[in-house]
């Protein structure tokens, strides 16, 4: 089965990676998309490396990677509109027809001509840019985890798949096709970190003004148990906030994991969006490093690890703050749990096993569709 997955980067991260490395954009394609995807950022090529290694043929493309995209159409000889000339990282915008983006992409979908086309930022990605792609595969697959936005035909997916338990639940009574596969870890991360304990508390995620849940708790830690913290945001926050003197900038892909790798407890807090529901890359990336993860509580979060045991769970910032202080001065303990959920993570939480779950899904998928051609033919 060819399966080519479309992704984006965030636009900070892009900006930053390649004006640390000026060189990397005279590469050739092959050479360059390596050494971003080398970079671990997000979920990287872990899903089409997985998928290959069952037997697909699988890519990945950073759809908003501006110096990639340009290098692929030079290559392929694709001609660009004459309004393609763009200075910086493309921002989250939705290309539309004319606009280079749309050309390129569509270029690399009509090469490949997938069987499964998977969309992992549905934001992204014009509906009716996959309305004309759609005679160029056979299925087109959606994932989300985030809010939707405005603009975006869920009814353009054959399928949408969710780590979140809830939206699988909404797509279904919409009459949509949704299934539910968990976040994971790719446990090839850990070759490539330096293991040393530089910090108690950490905590690497999104400073948003419109989280203040999220911000008033950090708050309250940053004050009690001298937490740092990295993510963006820092600029929305007010001038008297603790977090400015936590802050120590932006942290993504190898830089995260190092960060959490060499932390004794890391902290994690879900966004609104997540609701009762514990899912995000920071369950499966602080456990999978072997840190101890302090997690807020949640009602699923026992089917994921072993509350106590594996993670440890707060409910307000004031039962973090008294976890935080009893597990830094009780390292026995906390290396246990640590080592507990590392071990969890390996064994239930990694990208080949979603690779695999994917691998099901989609075989039924084209087998359905199938079907329903071959009955509509006759």
């Amino acid at each position: 089965m060819r399966i080519l997955i479309l992704d984006t980067y965030y636009e900070d991260f892009l900006a930053q990676w390649y004006s640390r490395n000026p060189r990397i954009g005279l590469l050739s394609y092959g050479r360059q998309w390596r050494a971003l995807q080398d970079e671990c950022f997000g979920t990287a090529d872990f899903y089409s490396a997985s998928l290959n290694k069952l037997g697909h043929e699988a890519r990945e493309v950073v759809m908003n990677c501006e110096p990639l995209q340009r290098q692929w159409a030079a290559e392929q000889g694709v001609r660009l509109p004459s309004s393609s000339v763009i200075g910086k990282i493309a921002r989250r915008f939705r290309p539309t027809k004319g606009n280079w983006l749309y050309v390129v992409l569509a270029a690399q979908i009509k090469s490949f001509r997938p069987d499964i086309l998977y969309v992992q930022d549905m934001n992204w990605l014009d509906s009716q840019f996959l309305k004309e792609v759609r005679p160029l595969v056979k299925s087109v697959v959606g994932q989300i985890a985030c809010p939707i936005a405005p603009g975006v035909d869920l009814g353009t997916y054959d399928l949408i798949i969710s780590s979140f338990p809830h939206f699988v639940d909404r797509f279904r009574r919409a009459g949509l096709a949704s299934e539910h596969v968990k976040l994971a870890f790719e446990p090839k991360i850990r070759t490539r970190l330096k293991k040393q304990i530089r910090y108690d508390v950490v905590f690497v995620g999104h400073l948003s003004a419109s989280h203040q849940n999220r911000l008033q708790f950090l708050e309250e830690l940053a004050s009690a148990v001298g937490l740092n913290v990295w993510g963006p945001g820092v600029e929305s926050l007010s001038p008297g906030s603790p977090l400015h003197r936590s802050h120590h900038g932006l942290a993504w892909g190898l830089d995260m994991y190092q960060i959490l790798h060499e932390s004794k407890i890391v902290v994690n807090n879900h966004i609104d969006v997540a609701e009762s529901y514990a899912n995000n890359m920071r369950l499966f990336e602080a456990t999978g490093v072997g840190s101890m993860l302090l997690t807020d509580s949640k009602s699923n979060l026992g089917d994921l690890f072993e509350v106590d045991r594996e993670v440890l769970e707060y409910g307000t910032a004031t039962e973090a703050i008294e976890k935080i202080c009893h597990y830094l001065a009780h390292d026995e303990p906390r290396d246990a749990i640590a080592l507990a959920g590392q071990h969890r993570t390996l064994r239930d939480h990694t990208f080949a096993q979603r690779a695999a779950e994917l691998d099901n899904i989609f075989r039924s998928l084209i087998a359905d569709r199938s079907r329903i051609k071959y009955f509509a033919a006759n």
